[in-house]
């Protein structure tokens, strides 16, 4: 038996997502509440590589953390919007970079216990130098670092940004078995 929706009301919501409250028939027959957030946008993340094998990470101070991150490149592409444009336009606004080879490397659901939000993961090379363009809420921090030091990073805790850390591990496979 699979879950099923009785009604569902908007508690809150912002222009990036909505908290929702659902009465539900549970798997195992019982009725009970279940609250969750859905996005209005997807998460995409990009792992840019030059010719040198060097990455970039942006770090922030993450007001939800109260802490210092380092992440990859990153943002929220609406869903009306072309995931490639999107995670174009993210990497230029937050490192100055451009490319020209991308290349989607995979999906991945990122807290789907209480969260609808998708993350994708590109890869961008071929890359061009060009100034940022933070959004008002963003002051960045830019990185260049070799590729195997980033995903070091990753396994070492250094990054907890969990699209980052998945991002950065399965780039470095694809990478080993090519």
């Amino acid at each position: 038996m699979s879950w099923r929706r009785l009604n569902s009301r908007v508690i809150w919501e912002n222009p990036w997502m909505r908290v929702l409250e659902d009465r539900v028939i549970n798997p195992r027959g019982g009725e009970n509440d279940y609250g969750h957030i859905q996005f209005l946008n997807r998460a995409v993340a990009i792992v840019p590589i030059d010719d040198d094998e060097h990455t970039w990470l942006v770090g922030q101070h993450r007001y939800t953390l109260d802490a210092y991150s380092w992440e990859l490149p990153m943002g929220g592409a609406p869903l009306n919007e072309d995931l490639l444009a999107a995670a174009q336009r993210e990497l230029l606004e937050e490192t100055g970079l451009s490319a020209k080879q991308w290349t989607e490397v995979m999906r991945l659901h990122l807290s789907n216990s209480i969260t609808d939000e998708t993350g994708i993961v590109f890869v961008a090379e071929e890359l061009a130098a060009g100034e940022p363009d933070f959004d008002e809420t963003e002051v960045l921090d830019i990185r260049r670092l070799p590729l195997a030091e980033a995903v070091a990073m990753a396994e070492s805790g250094e990054i907890t940004d969990a699209l980052s850390v998945v991002a950065l591990l399965r780039v470095a496979r694809l990478r080993a078995t090519s």
